[in-house]
């Protein structure tokens, strides 16, 4: 065949040059910075670098910060699908009004969700009476887990809700039809169908429940070992502490969470696209 045999077509000057500029950008803005803080942390060999990331604040950080990705990330999995279905298979007054707060956590600044927080959960705010009863907010792990799971909150719903659009819901009417209860129409037909789009928010929702410092330094000591998650562990070390290469070990090993989760999202897109 001829196709076979004709050469591939070469790309465009304007292509070369669109390709060319997009890699140097790329490069200065995330290669750069990326490979200077390795640079930094590994200059001195593994040793340092591990001695930095197992003293107690840093595992102190390391589990907070697990902590709050384990409360976070299931009370969004549960509200992320009842209000994918609710958004796609109900029709109610005030859908309109959900959908816009959904998406308020991605035009809000976390900042303002800290100060928020604080308004509402703190020793003056409409909650502060809380503390009275021996419950403290703000300025502790409750307040940090709000924090989270608010900045976290859009993530499922906009993953699981295009999926759901697309399979539609013939196969749920014709379980109900062969007389399967909501439960197990729930468990045997809609599950199964959204269980990529589901994955993948809640990778998503891990990988920013890790990152997140805005909201949660709002709302928290800062204290080590008590309130002091891997980021705001990276901003004291660097900040209050002058303690660089501290500061670059802290940020590495959150580099490597992030790249665990980057390779994660990439092989779960894979499978998505093969099944």
């Amino acid at each position: 065949m001829t196709s076979t045999t004709q050469k591939r077509q070469k790309p465009s000057a304007g292509t070369l040059i669109l390709r060319t500029i997009a890699l140097v950008y790329l490069f200065v803005l995330l290669a750069v910075p990326i490979g200077l803080i390795l640079y930094r942390t590994f200059a001195n060999g593994i040793g340092p670098f591990i001695d930095s990331i197992t003293t107690p604040a840093a595992i102190s950080a390391f589990n907070l910060s697990l902590l709050l990705v384990a409360i976070a990330v299931p009370l969004n999995v549960v509200f992320g699908v009842i209000t994918s279905l609710a958004l796609v298979r109900g029709r109610f007054p005030g859908r309109k009004l959900l959908q816009a707060v959904v998406d308020l956590p991605f035009a809000v600044s976390p900042i303002v969700v800290g100060v928020a927080l604080i308004l509402l959960w703190g020793r003056d705010g409409w909650f502060g009476g809380l503390e009275t009863l021996g419950i403290k907010v703000i300025y502790g792990i409750p307040g940090m887990a709000l924090a989270t799971i608010f900045v976290t909150l859009p993530f499922v719903v906009r993953e699981v809700e295009p999926v759901l659009r697309e399979i539609g819901n013939d196969q749920e009417q014709a379980a109900a039809t062969l007389g399967a209860n909501p439960w197990q129409t729930f468990w045997r037909i809609t599950l199964p169908s959204i269980r990529w789009g589901l994955t993948y928010g809640i990778v998503l929702t891990v990988a920013r429940a890790l990152g997140e410092f805005g909201a949660v330094i709002m709302v928290s000591s800062g204290f080590p070992g008590v309130s002091q998650t891997l980021t705001l562990l990276v901003h004291a070390r660097y900040i209050d502490d002058h303690n660089t290469y501290g500061a670059y070990a802290a940020a590495t090993l959150l580099m490597g969470l992030a790249m665990l989760t980057l390779l994660l999202m990439t092989l779960l897109d894979r499978k998505r696209s093969h099944s």
